[in-house]
């Protein structure tokens, strides 16, 4: 009973493992939304990002405290516009951010239930011809199971 249901187990294994290797490994393809948040995670996490961030909110700060001195600066020292703007774009950026990171889990997902299934036809490939070695020594060395 017990080989009965390893067969069957077996069985059931290799019809699955065929039907996901037959086909090529894709993934889905990204919608619009998708494309955005990887693209603004892309641009957002990059050095040119970064170096621009810096050089704005320097000319920000230094036309309104050079303006302050002839009264007529649009975002007075403590900076509060700027505050709100950089809260802001954290709070926007953040959500995209995690978009794009659970796309990317997906993919890895994914990836990695196609890996699994490729190991487990090899290990089952590899079995096989070791039984098939086993088979043509005990021909060789004169002695049948």
């Amino acid at each position: 009973m017990g080989k009965d249901l390893k067969e069957k187990i077996g069985d059931i294994e290799e019809k699955f493992l065929h039907f996901r290797l037959d086909k090529p490994f894709r993934l889905p393809p990204k919608t619009f939304g998708q494309k955005a948040a990887d693209w603004i995670t892309e641009w957002a996490g990059s050095w040119t990002f970064i170096i621009s961030i810096g050089v704005l909110l320097f000319i920000w700060m230094s036309i309104n405290t050079a303006w302050l001195l002839f009264g007529r600066s649009w975002d007075p020292y403590p900076f509060i516009l700027l505050n709100f703007i950089l809260s802001t774009l954290a709070a926007v950026q953040a959500p995209i951010i995690l978009m794009s990171q659970n796309r990317t889990s997906q993919k890895d997902r994914a990836r990695a239930e196609y890996d699994y299934a490729v190991n487990r036809k090899a290990e089952k490939e590899i079995r096989e011809i070791k039984n098939q070695l086993n088979k043509i020594e005990n021909v060789v060395s004169g002695r049948k199971k």
